[in-house]
C-alpha cells in the first residue's frame, strides 16, 4: 500500500513539473541618484523591470521525429517602473504591454483604474476600465465598446454597428518582439 501511494505521489509531482513550456526573460535596471539641496542629502532609487514571456511550441509535435524544430510564437513584453527613496514610499509608475492591430503599434499602460492606451502619435488614444464581470469598457474619441483579454494575451474589442445591426470585432495582438 505504501508503494502504491509513493508511486502515485511521485508520478503526480513529475507530471506537474513537466507542464512548464515557456521561455521567460527578466531584466531589471536600477538607477540610484543622490540629491543634495544644501541642507540634506536624499537618495532616490528607480527600478525598471522588463519581463518577456514566450510560449514554446513545436512545429511538428505529432511526428515521431526525434529532434523537432521550434515554432515562432509571439513574445509578451511587459515593462514596469518603481520609484522609492528617503522619505518617499515605493510607488509603481505603471507597467506597459505592447500590441499591434492593422499595422499600427499600441501601448497599454496600467493605471489605478485599468489601462491607458497610447500610440506614437496620440499619447491619450483611449482608456480601458474594468467591469464587474472581468470585461473592460473600451473608450476612445470615436467610440465606446466592450473588450476582454483572451488566454493568449490578445485584447478583443466588440462594437455594436448601427448600420448593419451587428457586432464588429477588432483584435489587438500582443506584439512579437
Amino acid at each position: 500500500m505504501k508503494n502504491i501511494a509513493l508511486t502515485l505521489m511521485l508520478a503526480l509531482g513529475l507530471s506537474l513539473n513537466a507542464q512548464v513550456n515557456k521561455n521567460v526573460t527578466k531584466e531589471t535596471k536600477t538607477t540610484t541618484v543622490t540629491v543634495n539641496n544644501g541642507q540634506e542629502k536624499k537618495k532616490l532609487v528607480k527600478q525598471e523591470s522588463t519581463d518577456a514571456v514566450q510560449d514554446i511550441e513545436l512545429k511538428d509535435a505529432e511526428s515521431k521525429k526525434l529532434n523537432k524544430d521550434i515554432k515562432e510564437t509571439p513574445v509578451a513584453v511587459t515593462k514596469s517602473t518603481t520609484i522609492s527613496g528617503d522619505g518617499i514610499p515605493t510607488q509603481q509608475l505603471g507597467s506597459t504591454t505592447y500590441y499591434t492591430m492593422d499595422g499600427q503599434d499600441y501601448v497599454f499602460i496600467t493605471d489605478r483604474m485599468g489601462y491607458r492606451i497610447a500610440t506614437e502619435k496620440d499619447k491619450k488614444y483611449g482608456v480601458l476600465r474594468k467591469t464587474s464581470n472581468d470585461n473592460y469598457i473600451y473608450k476612445t474619441k470615436d467610440k465606446t465598446s466592450i473588450g476582454y483579454f483572451k488566454d493568449n494575451g490578445d485584447f478583443v474589442v466588440e462594437t455594436y454597428n448601427d448600420n448593419t445591426d451587428g457586432v464588429t470585432v477588432e483584435t489587438y495582438s500582443l506584439k512579437q518582439q
